[in-house]
């Protein structure tokens, strides 16, 4: 009846566990209470994308608008260079500040540095405030009790193992093996509601935040490649000025709500392929 100790911890390690990662995704999901008006108003592209990946997202995000006004240089081998340096905004400005005296940097610790950025960490926080995001600590709660969840479950397969070896095939390891399948399935069902249910609130935006970036219109990345190759090729003479910021306007969109992955141009994607985790 040794293995009877071994079912204790399997149980202890999957309910503790779960019940911590339920407490964790309920306090995400409400982190604030949310401004009244917030609902009701349109999300900046700066916002949106903070929302959907976060600050390394709005860095993205910073990077490509000015380097689609020709204000910076983003070379396919991972380098940014700065062409004007008188920044519009405070974001702008840390951006250049971000890149250095010289003017030109990797792109890599350039990114690494504007996610730590000031008008970064504000955006965050009146997103926050306005109910909007969830705060970096019940994020950061949720992902912790996730981790504890698959440890649990990695325990309890360990410790069915160990109670195996322990009883006598002559005297059935079937009925034991079936009492270890129970705290097996409570955190492998955790996991799994919490990756359908949890994650989309937990790493971002929360329910209201998720509602507004629902309603914006992200073009099919059909007609932003098409865009993009008319672009390469001229564009077109009739469309004027107004086809042009309608294709950046769009391409922008596309890139704060998907991510680089959005891009239709591969040397841009390749400019901005180290990834932090979007």
């Amino acid at each position: 009846m040794l293995w009877v100790l071994f079912l204790l911890v399997a149980w202890g390690a999957a309910v503790v566990s779960c019940t911590r990662l339920c407490l964790a995704a309920v306090a995400a999901a409400q982190p604030m209470e949310p401004d009244p008006g917030a609902d009701g108003k349109g999300l900046s592209l700066y916002e949106a994308a903070f929302l959907s990946g976060g600050p390394g997202r709005v860095g993205d995000l910073a990077l490509v608008t000015m380097y689609r006004e020709r204000r910076l240089l983003l070379a396919h081998t991972g380098w940014v260079t700065v062409v004007d340096p008188d920044g519009r905004d405070e974001l702008e400005r840390a951006v250049i500040s971000a890149i250095g005296p010289e003017g030109q940097a990797p792109v890599r610790p350039v990114r690494a540095a504007l996610a730590t950025a000031v008008p970064v960490r504000a955006l965050g926080d009146r997103l926050v405030a306005a109910g909007l995001a969830v705060s970096a600590s019940a994020g950061t709660n949720v992902a912790v009790a996730v981790r504890h969840v698959r440890a649990a479950c990695a325990l309890v397969l360990v410790t069915a193992a160990a109670a195996l070896l322990l009883v006598p095939p002559a005297a059935g390891r079937g009925p034991v093996a079936a009492w270890f399948v129970l705290p097996l399935l409570l955190t492998a069902s955790c996991l799994l509601i919490a990756r359908v249910e949890a994650h989309p609130y937990s790493r971002w935006a929360s329910p209201a935040g998720q509602r507004l970036l629902g309603r914006i219109d992200v073009p099919p990345r059909r007609t932003l490649a098409q865009r993009s190759r008319d672009d390469a090729d001229g564009g077109d003479t009739d469309g004027g000025d107004t086809d042009g910021s309608d294709a950046d306007s769009d391409l922008l969109t596309a890139l704060a709500v998907h991510g680089t992955t959005a891009l239709p141009d591969p040397a841009l994607r390749a400019a901005l392929k180290t990834h932090w985790g979007h």
